[in-house]
Formats: C-alpha cells, sequence, structure tokens
C-alpha cells in the first residue's frame, strides 16, 4: 500500500508544530476511508483549554474557492459569462477602459491588475515591500468597524494598477473578489452570502459552515492570536472580528471535516459541471500577499509534492486565524488544517519576514500528511 495514513507520525507532526510556538491547530487527514484526526495545543492561552479537531475556525482565504464555485454555476447557466467583461455587469463599479478589458475570468484568477483595497482601509497596516514600517494600530482600530463593500471595491479601483489586465504574473487582490460578490447579488438578486450558501454550502451538506453576519463565531471554537511579525507581543486575541473588511473573499467559518467534503466533492465535479472544474484547474502564475509567486486558478492552487498526484485546494488567513485544505486530484487523499495564531514570523532590518520553526514543523505536517 502506497502512502499510508501513519497515525504515530501524523500525532508527532502535529504536536512539534505546537511545540515549535503555534498556540493550537487541529486536522484531518483522509487517506480512501481511512480517517485520521488530530489536535495539539490550547483554544485559549489564558486557560488552557485544550482545541479539539471538532472546532468551528475562520478559515480565511479558502472562501474564495466558494465564490468562484458560485460564479461559475451562473457561467453554466448562461448568466454569467466567464470572459465577459465586469464593465458589462457593474459599470459603476469598475468604470471606463479597465471596466471592457477586465473580464470575470481575470477577477477569479487575479489577473485583473486591481490593486488590493487591504492597505487603504488598514492605513497602519503595510504589504511587502513596506512592511518594515507596518504596526497593528488599525487591527484594534477597526475590531468592530462595518465596512461597505462598494467603499472597498472604489480603494483598490482607484489605487494604482498593479499590472496590466489579463497580463501574468497576476497579482493576489481581495478587490476581485469583493467585485465577484457584487456580481452575484447583480445577477442573482440575493446577497452573495445567501446565493453562495443556498448553492454551494448547502449543496455540499455542510452543518458547520457559515458566511457570518457578526463579529462572533457561533458554537465551539478557539481564540484566535495574531503576532503581527513579533509587534504584538505576546499574541492578542482578535476572535471577535466584524468580517466585512472581507465579507465573502475571506469570512467564512468551517470545520476541517466540512472543508474535506467540500473540496472532495468539488473535485469529484459535484459542485460544478466537469467543464467548470477544468477551468477551474486552469492556472496562471499569480503574487501572493506574501510576495511569492505561484500557481493559481479560479480559486484554486495547486500544490506539487515529492509523492504521488497533484493536490488542489487553498491555503487562508485573516487576522489572527489560518487554514489550508488540500484535496490530491483523485480526490483519495486530502488534508485540511486549522490553525489559531499568525503572522509568527519576525521581520529583518529591510522588513522580510525571517525564518521561524514552525515554518518547518508546519512543512513536515503537510508531507506526511499529504505523501506519508
Amino acid at each position: 500500500m502506497k502512502n499510508p495514513l501513519d497515525s504515530a507520525a501524523l500525532d508527532a507532526a502535529i504536536e512539534n508544530v505546537h511545540r515549535a510556538g503555534m498556540p493550537g491547530l487541529f486536522a484531518e487527514v483522509r487517506d480512501g476511508d481511512r480517517v485520521w484526526r488530530g489536535a495539539a495545543g490550547v483554544a485559549d492561552v489564558a486557560t488552557g483549554r485544550p482545541v479539539t479537531v471538532g472546532m468551528r475556525h475562520r478559515v480565511g482565504s479558502l472562501t474564495k474557492t466558494f465564490t468562484a464555485a458560485a460564479v461559475l454555476q451562473l457561467v453554466e447557466s448562461g448568466q454569467v459569462g466567464l470572459d465577459t467583461p465586469i464593465g458589462r455587469y457593474l459599470p459603476e463599479l469598475v468604470p471606463g477602459e479597465r471596466g471592457d478589458a477586465i473580464t470575470v475570468r481575470m477577477l477569479i484568477n487575479h489577473t485583473s491588475g486591481l490593486a488590493d483595497y487591504l492597505p487603504y482601509a488598514y492605513p497602519s497596516l503595510k504589504a511587502l515591500p513596506d512592511l518594515a514600517e507596518t504596526g497593528p494600530q488599525s487591527l484594534d482600530d477597526h475590531r468592530l468597524t462595518r465596512f461597505d463593500p462598494t467603499a472597498l471595491i472604489e480603494m483598490g479601483v482607484t489605487a494604482p494598477a498593479v499590472g496590466a489586465p489579463g497580463g501574468t504574473p497576476g497579482v493576489y487582490s481581495n478587490t476581485n473578489y469583493l467585485l465577484l460578490c457584487q456580481l452575484l447579488e447583480r445577477v442573482t438578486g440575493t446577497t452573495a452570502e445567501q446565493y453562495i450558501t443556498r448553492n454551494v454550502i448547502e449543496r455540499a451538506g455542510l452543518r458547520d459552515t457559515e458566511l457570518p453576519t457578526g463579529p462572533y463565531v457561533d458554537g465551539p471554537h478557539s481564540h484566535l492570536y495574531e503576532a503581527w511579525f513579533g509587534m504584538i507581543d505576546p499574541p492578542r486575541d482578535y476572535s471577535v472580528f466584524d468580517m466585512s473588511w472581507v465579507g465573502p473573499a475571506a469570512s467564512l467559518i468551517s470545520t476541517v471535516a466540512d472543508l474535506n467534503r467540500f473540496y472532495g466533492l468539488l473535485l469529484a465535479g459535484e459542485i460544478v459541471s466537469p467543464s467548470s472544474l477544468a477551468e477551474m484547474r486552469r492556472t496562471v502564475p499569480v503574487v501572493s500577499l506574501e510576495g511569492k509567486t505561484g500557481d493559481y486558478g479560479l480559486g484554486l492552487h495547486p500544490m506539487e509534492g515529492p509523492g504521488e498526484g497533484t493536490f488542489w485546494g487553498h491555503a487562508g488567513s485573516v487576522w489572527d486565524g489560518g487554514a489550508l485544505a488540500m484535496t490530491r486530484a483523485d480526490g483519495k487523499r486530502q488534508l485540511a488544517i486549522a490553525v489559531n495564531m499568525q503572522r509568527w514570523n519576525k521581520l529583518d532590518s529591510s522588513g522580510k519576514p525571517q525564518p521561524h520553526p514552525i515554518d518547518d514543523a508546519l512543512a513536515t505536517l503537510y508531507r506526511v500528511a499529504m505523501y506519508g
């Protein structure tokens, strides 16, 4: 048997991430009918309450796969054209020549050239390469701020472009996905949250997954801690946070079991059609928020490793919480993991994040989980 599910190795690998400095994490690995679930560390550093594998969790940009799937369903029904200019649908949000040049596909695969609105919505938070000038003050200022999505989109659209429409490498931008949410609303006459819930979350039979409307995580969950590159020491709890700053671009709450179920069904062609799934797996080079260039499709990215087959899924990060879900192309091997701290790497004098033991420990956990 190839790549066996080695429970002892997985137990050791997840414990090592906690020992490297992660307060708490939990994961589910599937290999056909075999399932391993594990957790290590604490959900509350003040009380020592342990994390458990069934906890609900903010999964960040894994949300983008759900949003992309919802848009592709509208493409299948003929209500949206994948290569139609966004200006045809939302002329007031992306006016003029850019509205004519940027297609729906370019929004989904981050080749629109539109800048991310985040540094404008959170003035103290800088992106690469300006991390040396950054600070966490905006997180406290905007913990309960209710952002208007069209105001956030305007920040991204009016900011200097980061590329030409359709040019590669693309640049990852949350502005793209807030526009896709507005597209969903314009075409369906319902909110993006309602449409994604009904047509993606419920269609997949996910019982512990939701797009929140308030600042709280309902049900059993971990506290979530933000270190902001060592500038918040000890890391601060931002579990209660208004998620309107990302909406259905990155606000999803889910569990590791639900994430594995969703990506398994998606890659089996049961959430979108096989032809839509093929479009989702057509990749272009895209520069991430961390400044790394990798392949990105339509709300999916691949992960190659030393074992057999390509894995498809998404990584996610919000203030304080992170997640990764990857499913092998044949659907038989899956990993979903949630961590309760973010931005643990400290910066050097030039503002570049430095290696941390958590990085190597997580890489080992991914390798053991995906390739045995």
